[in-house]
């Protein structure tokens, strides 16, 4: 099969013909129809992941369908239309039992702990557990955009900030996931404030649903700029970004018993970050991380795709090649672009 591979970390990326995937007991391949690029796959070519080992074939936003079935599977078959969560739970451990498969003790994550999808075609371990069907309807582009950043952002506004009609929220970096997380909190009924340096950015996001938004070049301070539009601090605020100013400003912009929620990876000099503690104690504030969703929340949130809630088909924004991937990836931290760039064309 044609992939994308980097032999070494930082190294440009080249497309290859490497064998075929085969699929484990408990597992499937998939035909690959599209797949998301996303930051976490630069993170992992720059070498920020200690799951990653080279040579590496990266790609963990995927949609396809399934082309070999695993003798121990029981729930699907060939044809079937599939995507799933990048974070694929084990089944066994006592995460896993839980429910909690996002924070799976044994995780298979396609594209960091194994090759991923910028291929035609890419192995997934315990499918019974971890595949989501596609509804009828819903493209495969489109279903590869939840993969990470949607999906993510869906759980860190759901389930982990709990936000709720009325609230407000602040997200701060408007790239994929902070996109999506301004459409999700605005189907919540939520007077969502977007925090970038990219005016481009900045207009998208109130398209997406941002009530206001704050430039953090033009303003003195992001934290007052925010609590002055929110009436003295948010709700519930998101690092989408990752880095060690944009998780301060969140926490820091929250009201008295607030939520921040941090889906931003925090990695190389950011992995050791000061946050403001003193404001943690004293105004009861809560931090909470988001890592990935389980593949059974899939359902609420394709039923509000469904519904026309969620228009996740509104961020992607370029359709590449896969050889268009290979300078697309290690382009990544110029932040070029609006929305979620989809690879479709093998």
């Amino acid at each position: 099969m044609k992939a994308a591979v980097y032999e070494a970390f930082q190294t440009p990326l080249t497309l290859q013909n490497v064998p075929d995937p085969v699929p484990p007991p408990h597992g499937v391949v998939i035909e690959v129809r599209a797949t998301g690029l996303c930051r976490s796959d630069w993170h992992g070519w720059m070498g920020h992941d200690p799951d990653v080992t080279v040579p590496h074939v990266p790609g963990h936003e995927l949609a396809g369908v399934i082309a070999a079935v695993g003798r121990d599977v029981r729930r699907w078959q060939v044809g079937d239309a599939v995507t799933l969560p990048f974070v694929c739970g084990c089944g066994t451990c006592p995460q896993c039992v839980s429910g909690n498969q996002q924070v799976c003790d044994h995780q298979f994550q396609p594209g960091f702990t194994h090759w991923g999808s910028f291929a035609e075609y890419v192995a997934i371990h315990h499918a019974d557990m971890n595949l989501v069907r596609l509804p009828e309807g819903l493209d495969f582009v489109t279903a590869a955009s939840l993969g990470c950043r949607f999906a993510t952002s869906f759980r860190a506004m759901v389930d982990q900030g709990r936000v709720s009609g009325g609230q407000w929220v602040a997200v701060h970096g408007c790239g994929g996931v902070g996109l999506s997380a301004i459409m999700i909190a605005r189907a919540l009924g939520a007077n969502v404030i977007g925090v970038d340096i990219d005016a481009e950015k900045l207009a998208f996001a109130r398209e997406m649903g941002a009530a206001a938004t704050v430039n953090a070049r033009e303003v003195a301070d992001v934290v007052t700029a925010v609590q002055d539009l929110s009436g003295g601090g948010v709700h519930v605020s998101l690092d989408a970004l990752g880095s060690a100013e944009t998780c301060y400003n969140s926490i820091a912009n929250l009201r008295k018993r607030g939520r921040h929620v941090q889906v931003g990876l925090m990695v190389g000099d950011e992995k050791e970050t000061a946050v403001p503690l003193h404001k943690v104690i004293a105004n009861e504030l809560e931090i909470l991380g988001s890592h990935g969703m389980q593949a059974f929340r899939y359902e609420a949130m394709l039923a509000m795709i469904q519904s026309g809630q969620l228009r996740p088909d509104r961020l992607v924004g370029q359709r590449i090649s896969l050889a268009e991937s290979l300078a697309a990836l290690t382009d990544m931290n110029s932040f070029r672009g609006l929305g979620i760039t989809v690879i479709d064309s093998f």
